[in-house]
């Protein structure tokens, strides 16, 4: 994985008069080609990292159909999208801090992720 890879739970921006469950259903199949149903809220996190200052929301996810293949990120004017990849804890953890999403550095485990309620800042 080069020094441009970033590992990180499918998801993106909201749109317009769609809810967060909507949209996330909606990036799941863009991103992933995996149909998904939405379960239970469990977390928030704010990044404020210039120029970007973003805040995202962590729904429980239940696979429904379809088939893990690399698909598209409509947000981009080019298509970052490189791999998509079921990867153990293990392995995500193996990666370089800086390749992989915050939620990373303040859950060392599985079970840690889990837990996460609430609101957290990344930094």
């Amino acid at each position: 994985m080069g020094a441009d890879h970033f590992w990180a739970p499918p998801g993106g921006g909201i749109d317009y008069e769609a809810s967060a469950e909507d949209s996330l259903i909606k990036e799941f199949r863009e991103e992933t080609g995996l149909n998904v149903s939405v379960g239970d809220f469990l977390f928030a996190t704010e990044l404020i990292k210039p120029p970007l200052h973003g805040i995202e929301l962590f729904f429980e996810v239940h696979f429904k159909s379809g088939k893990l293949q690399v698909g598209h990120d409509p947000e981009t004017k080019i298509n970052i999208l490189k791999e998509v990849a079921f990867k153990s804890y293990e392995e995500i953890l193996a990666m370089p801090p800086t390749h992989r999403h915050g939620i990373f550095k303040i859950a060392a485990s599985p079970f840690e992720l889990r837990k996460l309620r609430g609101y957290t800042r990344l930094l």
